[in-house]
């Protein structure tokens, strides 16, 4: 039984990596909403630099449900967000960098709800595509955002 255990969360560990390899970091916020108990509604900024791609950054605004339940992190956030990705530099993927990939995903609720970022390449354009979306157990979202980094890649 325990090799069964040990193997389930290996393969649990190694999906997150790519989630866990992106780094984040929050650049800012704005108050939406008053809440009079809890937390304001906010948009925030958030930061995410690509592992796999020197010099790719992209910046995600984002709805934050406040208010009690979104102050003890039981509150859905709106599946509203918007991507834009720069280069900080020079871009240029790596040969053996897949044609599709999920860089990062986070919780928008305790139910299942998820914003995920892919990773798609255009190797005939020479461009790094980053596609913003949001993702449920069941069903998902048609709630979406794009952005393109131009590269110096073959």
């Amino acid at each position: 039984m325990a090799p069964v255990r040990t193997k389930f969360l290996i393969t649990t560990l190694m999906a997150l990596l790519p989630a866990a390899a992106m780094a984040q970091t929050r650049v800012g916020g704005v108050d939406t909403t008053f809440r009079l108990l809890g937390a304001n509604d906010r948009v925030v900024v958030d930061r995410y630099d690509d592992p796999d791609v020197p010099n790719a950054s992209c910046y995600l605004a984002r709805a934050v449900t406040g208010g009690i339940s979104g102050s003890v992190g039981l509150a859905e956030d709106p599946s509203r967000f918007s991507i834009a990705c720069r280069a900080v530099g020079p871009v240029a993927y790596p040969a053996n960098l897949p044609k599709k990939q999920q860089v990062f995903a986070a919780s928008l609720s305790v139910f299942f709800k998820h914003l995920v970022i892919f990773r798609m390449l255009d190797a005939d354009k020479k461009v790094v595509i980053y596609l913003a979306i949001s993702s449920r157990l069941k069903e998902g979202s048609p709630f979406n955002s794009i952005s393109v980094i131009p590269t110096t890649s073959p």
